[in-house]
């Protein structure tokens, strides 16, 4: 497995891109587990699957299309990934993190990300969206943050500041989106953990204690790499199952799925209204 990228690498996989479509995204979506179906709606759209590009993690979560759809959305050019790459899958960060190294080559200047997420807060419920306004990168904290390794400065700083890492411009645009459709809009923090295993009701009551309102597998990765590369970021979490914190249900990857169906045309709605504020 190989650890870290090069630029040379980097850029190749961008060029890939620039060879099969012309478009010159301004806006990166990244969809989460049962999120696909809003690529669909994407128009004059230029497919990619992933394994036609060289260096590209590939999607092994049931639930990711493992597609790139380039093409128009709200009067805006998007880049919009139809699943991503896990570390539980066995791939490195870096390479998890590909993808927003490549946006940013591309000269992408926002990730809006999405993903299902549990509920730890005991107020959410299935179905609901929450807006990211935190996260706590407690996979990153434990040692396996995406920056460790060679700093390439023509990416971004050695040290970068993490203390706005969702943007509250954007933030403000979803709330407004979400006020127009009737849509309930939760805040919270978003706690990254590595998976593959869901969380026991003693880990969920611990994230509780420390401010989390929302656990998932993906996403914390992804911001911290788009945020040193200079990206702005816009998170939402689409809850998938209620916080089990007594240990009385069981969670499967079925009903994250399930809920996903129920999120999508919210989500949808959020990220539509954005695109047409830009």
């Amino acid at each position: 497995m190989q650890p870290f990228f090069t630029l040379e690498q980097i850029d190749e996989t961008a060029d890939a891109i620039r060879k099969r479509s012309a478009y010159r995204p301004r806006v990166a979506i990244v969809l989460g587990s049962g999120l696909n179906a809003m690529a669909d709606s994407i128009q004059n759209a230029v497919v990619i699957p992933y394994q036609e590009l060289p260096h590209w993690p590939i999607s092994t979560a049931i639930g990711h299309a493992g597609r790139l759809v380039i093409g128009e959305l709200e009067g805006q050019m998007v880049f919009a990934m139809q699943g991503r790459a896990h570390y539980y899958e066995g791939y490195s960060m870096s390479q998890v993190t590909l993808p927003v190294r490549v946006m940013q080559r591309l000269g992408i200047e926002m990730m809006i990300v999405t993903n299902a997420a549990g509920a730890v807060n005991p107020t959410f419920v299935p179905g609901d969206v929450m807006l990211i306004v935190d996260h706590i990168n407690f996979i990153g904290m434990a040692g396996i943050n995406p920056l460790i390794g060679p700093n390439l400065d023509e990416l971004g700083p050695r040290f970068p500041d993490m203390s706005q890492a969702y943007d509250r411009a954007l933030c403000d645009l979803a709330r407004q989106a979400a006020a127009e459709n009737g849509i309930h809009l939760h805040e919270g923090v978003y706690v990254g953990l590595c998976g593959p295993s869901f969380e026991s009701p003693a880990d969920l009551r611990f994230l509780r204690v420390a401010g989390a309102d929302a656990v998932g597998m993906s996403t914390v990765a992804e911001v911290t790499v788009a945020r040193h590369g200079g990206l702005r970021v816009l998170g939402l979490s689409g809850i998938s199952n209620k916080a089990n914190l007594d240990g009385s249900t069981v969670t499967t990857h079925e009903e994250v799925l399930e809920a996903g169906k129920i999120i999508t045309p919210k989500v949808e709605k959020i990220i539509r209204g954005v695109l047409r504020r830009l």
